[in-house]
């Protein structure tokens, strides 16, 4: 089965060029939406998605219209091809079913295990360097002293928030989700 998959980043653009290519390239049924494309969560592309089954073919108008960033286009090729679906770009003119499109979507997938692979030693090489002067991961923790002076000055009700996280270093995050555990236990 041939999906479409059609986007524009605002409410005022229209999805009649999109459609109209989807619909001449032969898209049984399209998906639409008006989202952001820097949205990792839109609402039309994951129905599409699920909606794929091996054998399909998804077009796009564009490759932006299905990824906003290399990464995620590099995610969502990797899903395609485990899950054996084609993919059509009408303006790239990018074809999995011709052996050069299969070659330009093999690299996509090289590219993914190179950037993975990049992140994972970049990654270990900075947690190694980190202990070697000493430190260790995770968020540093904040002296118990500093946050129950931060309560008390927000029991005293003198100063702002802004004041007191000043004052004490503590965070207003860090402040709020005390206060809040102070409320659950029933101090307040």
């Amino acid at each position: 089965m041939k999906i479409g998959y059609a986007r524009v980043s605002t409410k005022d653009q229209s999805l009649d060029l999109q459609i109209d290519a989807l619909e001449k390239y032969g898209a049984e049924r399209i998906y639409s939406e008006k989202e952001s494309g820097g949205k990792w969560d839109r609402a039309e592309l994951t129905k599409c998605l699920e909606h794929l089954r091996p054998g399909d073919t998804l077009i796009v108008y564009k490759l932006d219209r299905l990824a906003r960033s290399q990464k995620q286009l590099i995610e969502i090729a990797d899903r395609l091809r485990e899950e054996d679906v084609e993919l059509l770009s009408i303006s790239e003119q990018l074809d999995t079913h011709t052996a050069m499109g299969r070659a330009m979507f093999g690299m996509i997938g090289v590219m993914a295990e190179l950037e993975r692979n990049m992140i994972m030693e970049r990654t270990a090489a900075g947690l190694a360097a980190a202990r070697a002067r000493g430190r260790r991961g995770g968020r540093p923790k904040m002296n118990p002293e500093k946050v129950q002076h931060a309560l008390a000055l927000y029991d005293a009700q003198e100063l702002t928030v802004a004041q007191i996280t000043q004052e004490t270093g503590v965070s207003k995050a860090l402040l709020y989700k005390e206060l809040n555990k102070r409320k659950e236990n029933g101090a307040d």
